[in-house]
């Protein structure tokens, strides 16, 4: 079968949930199919630096790219349906997004589209006015009623689109995503830890979060459960740093004043941008990881810091249970009081967070990005060229 794959969602040129998710399952997806032939579909009007060499020297892969004013394009798919994006790549029986976005395709092309999370349905006021116009134009709820299949990164997706679409259960699979093998246990003798703690200023001792800076990460209770922590003066905790560490999002602006006004500021570090090169080594280096998010359509850094051995203290709520499992420590985020009390059992019990280590490297275990892709396959090898499925 000839297979369409839009690559729009890499135009950030950042590498987020969505781009790491697209990047690693593609590239899993291109090493076990050898059968299929996929066009890959690029609209870069004008970020001419995006990185696909991983794409790159597969026989089985062309990649087409196009230099079309993205706002002309997004306006011609919303109001006119046109272009067909799979006749853009020369006709395919299936086209592919790894995630929503403005779409019209032939009718006898089947559609295949991830959903990552219904965050901007669900949680609306973490999102600017900007992005909230940007997801009422895509019309997601349209997109997926109008796709032959659903990919639902996790069960709490699904269960999202089944009560908030109406999806049909049936017409969603549910396939959790990987994690890259660059997030392992490091030796502490590694000169790359030491390098990499030198060129960030990290502290011995830290407590972590990696990820963005925005209301829904729920960053604020992290750091009003590490004030409660630092007042009841363990004395083994004397010196304990948290560690902010992640890109600007929107809305940053209160957690930066939280930051500033606490009394405990002066232990809070802010690192900004951490290198895709360098993250595993982050987790490594931190006593503990904290993913306080209030929702999450996955939950990336939990699972990268479940793979590197550190120590998880995660939320109880969307897909993060599904990630974590028993493998960390579950909190409501609501209550900064939790997350307190998960810190102090944490970094108080050595057995505890050894416990925890060993069983995150085993729960990491279970998601692979080949087996990801491999069930893509399946479920594209489900459609015969006629389109019946």
């Amino acid at each position: 079968m000839r297979i369409g794959v839009d690559l729009r969602c890499l135009a950030s040129g950042r590498r987020s949930g969505v781009e790491e998710y697209a990047v690693s399952l593609l590239s899993s997806l291109f090493r076990i199919d050898t059968e299929d032939e996929f066009v890959l579909f690029l609209n870069e009007w004008r970020n001419e630096k995006i990185d696909l060499t991983w794409a790159e020297g597969f026989p089985n892969v062309t990649i087409l790219r196009f230099r079309i004013p993205n706002k002309l394009l997004n306006l011609s798919l919303w109001y006119f349906r046109y272009p067909k994006l799979d006749r853009l790549v020369g006709g395919a029986d299936i086209f592919f997004m790894p995630n929503i976005n403005f779409c019209a395709v032939s009718g006898k092309t089947r559609l295949f589209v991830t959903a990552h999370d219904l965050s901007f349905e669900l949680c609306p006021g973490t999102f600017s006015l900007k992005q909230r116009i940007w997801h009422f134009l895509v019309d997601s709820n349209r997109l997926f009623r109008r796709a032959h299949h659903v990919f639902a990164v996790s069960k709490s997706t699904r269960d999202d689109l089944i009560s908030r679409y109406g999806i049909l259960k049936d017409r969603i699979t549910v396939i959790s995503s990987g994690v890259d093998k660059r997030f392992r246990e490091y030796d502490r003798n590694d000169p790359k830890m030491l390098s990499v703690q030198e060129r960030y200023d990290l502290p011995f001792r830290f407590i972590l979060y990696l990820g963005a800076f925005e209301p829904r990460k729920n960053i604020e209770s992290l750091v009003h459960a590490f004030e409660t922590l630092k007042r009841a003066r363990h004395p083994k905790l004397e010196k304990l740093t948290l560690v902010l560490a992640g890109v600007s999002g929107w809305k940053e602006e209160g957690i930066r004043k939280t930051i500033e006004h606490s009394p405990f500021g002066g232990n809070i570090m802010m690192p900004g941008f951490v290198d895709d090169a360098d993250k595993a080594v982050f987790y490594n280096l931190a006593s503990v990881f904290v993913y306080p998010s209030f929702y999450e359509g996955f939950g990336f850094p939990a699972l990268e810091a479940l793979a590197c051995g550190t120590p998880v203290i995660a939320s109880n709520s969307s897909s993060l249970p599904e990630v974590v499992g028993d493998a960390g420590m579950m909190i409501d985020p609501h209550r900064p009081d939790e997350i307190f009390r998960a810190l102090e059992a944490v970094l108080l019990d050595r057995k505890l967070a050894d416990c925890l280590s060993k069983k995150g490297t085993e729960r990491a275990k279970r998601f692979s990005w080949d087996t990801a892709a491999r069930r893509v396959r399946e479920s594209f090898s489900s459609v015969n060229p006629s389109g019946r499925r």
